[in-house]
């Protein structure tokens, strides 16, 4: 649509298109917070935690380096565009990495370090696009740890705030409670700019609070929520093209090119290096995760930092971070599936969760939960008797292959099959934990520990 294509739309407002993105990245991280996985992240937090901060120092370093020598790059210049494209793109990595069943630890890694490493990135560039250099190294270190630790502060608090509102107010309307989830959200991002502190690292961390607190009509959130990121990233990309002159494009080729075999097989190997290594993760998760680092949106919405604020050659900045994102994650995107059957990480077989959702009946002061057994599900065999819920929680009802029916207590469970189960106020959360049990561990879930009942029952 392009002044060098069939619309003739002259576009050339990087201020705007910079707002835009911002405002479109908040609406991704919070997406991505509210799909990441508490129980998948936590035993992964401080490596990627790691790498989301040195691991991003390193690979900082190295491009500018190899920017600065190969391209003849002034350092500013390099060490802005090694700021830039040291951020790896949640929704770029996991929309190729959907397809692979793969290690927790793979995958709560890469979803962790995509959501941490927006908000150190965005300071350093917002540092290296400033007037003048930076003095002191420690200086903005210190600078970065503080806003991260001011962002992450009022992230958590946001969303333990909105999470207890939501489960103690009944909305109107279930419509309403997506919409309420986004709102608090985007409040996390504000409250974290305003206090001078990390708002991306505050919408993330906010956003990952509510996805796993058990919201009511749960589902449904995640469904507006996603569409919601996809709007944004198509918006994103629409402006992003339209900004881009294609023409100029050819001028930056070869450098790009340079800049990103750096990136790809020096600077984030040696940053996945360096950084898990007192974690002892084994080659193979490391060669994955070195060549998972793929790069979408965020990188092309940073690279109009410095157009805004006036850096010499900040146009060739921006056409030779665009080159590099859309020809390696070309390169990169199609190969991950491959990569990782090669390197034998696609094969493990584990049990599949239950999508359970939850819609509050507010004048029975109880719960009506709707149950998927999926095709891993280890609750497939199962008899209703054997899932041994706790008192005050029942299966009402059993949809199989279209047709209804009431359980009885000797009617054995199948794959497919989808559940509706009523429980009261107090046993909710215990009914849910017992059936995410039954659905990993099956007949022995008591046996193998993962018993959903509370402290002072029985199984």
């Amino acid at each position: 649509m392009g002044q060098d294509g069939l619309g003739h739309v002259h576009f050339s407002n990087a201020e705007m298109t910079q707002v835009i993105g911002y405002a479109a990245l908040v609406v991704i991280l919070a997406e991505g917070g509210l799909g990441t996985k508490w129980k998948e992240i936590r035993p992964v937090l401080p490596s990627a935690s790691v790498l989301a901060l040195v691991g991003v120092a390193v690979s900082v370093g190295v491009t500018a380096a190899g920017a600065h020598y190969l391209t003849g790059l002034e350092w500013r210049q390099a060490l802005i565009i090694g700021a830039v494209v040291s951020s790896t793109d949640a929704a770029a990595v996991f929309s190729v990495l959907r397809r692979v069943p793969l290690p927790a630890r793979v995958t709560g890694t890469l979803e962790a370090e995509s959501g941490f490493n927006d908000a150190p990135v965005v300071i350093l560039v917002v540092a290296f696009s400033t007037a003048g250099p930076v003095e002191h190294w420690y200086v903005l270190v210190g600078e970065i740890a503080l806003e991260l630790a001011i962002g992450a502060a009022i992230g958590l608090a946001v969303g333990w705030l909105g999470s207890w509102g939501l489960k103690h107010v009944a909305l109107p309307a279930s419509g309403l409670y997506p919409i309420a989830v986004m709102a608090i959200a985007v409040t996390a991002y504000a409250a974290g700019a305003l206090t001078h502190g990390s708002g991306f690292l505050a919408v993330y961390l906010a956003s990952m609070v509510l996805g796993n607190a058990k919201l009511p009509h749960w589902p449904a959130t995640r469904g507006f929520a996603e569409g919601l990121g996809w709007i944004a990233q198509i918006g994103m990309f629409v402006l992003l093209g339209l900004l881009v002159t294609p023409h100029e494009l050819l001028d930056d080729f070869v450098p790009a090119l340079l800049i990103g075999l750096i990136l790809t097989m020096v600077a984030r190997p040696l940053s996945v290096l360096l950084s898990l290594l007192p974690f002892r993760v084994p080659w193979p998760e490391q060669a994955l995760m070195s060549w998972a680092g793929l790069r979408g949106a965020v990188p092309i919405i940073l690279a109009t930092i410095p157009m805004v604020n006036g850096v010499d050659a900040s146009g060739r900045i921006f056409n030779i971070v665009f080159v590099l994102v859309v020809v390696y994650t070309l390169v990169q995107g199609p190969t991950l599936p491959w990569l990782a059957r090669k390197l034998r990480l696609g094969q493990g077989q584990e049990a599949a969760d239950l999508g359970i959702e939850s819609a509050p009946l507010e004048r029975l002061r109880g719960h009506l939960l709707s149950v998927a057994i999926p095709e891993g599900s280890r609750m497939h065999g199962v008899e209703v008797a054997e899932l041994r819920l706790p008192a005050g929680s029942a299966v009402t009802l059993v949809v199989r292959e279209g047709k209804s029916f009431v359980p009885l207590p000797t009617t054995v469970l199948r794959r497919g099959d989808e559940l509706l189960v009523v429980a009261t106020d107090p046993v909710r959360e215990a009914a849910e934990r017992r059936l995410r049990a039954v659905g990993r561990g099956g007949k022995l879930a008591s046996w193998l520990g993962a018993n959903g009942a509370t402290a002072s029952g029985g199984s």
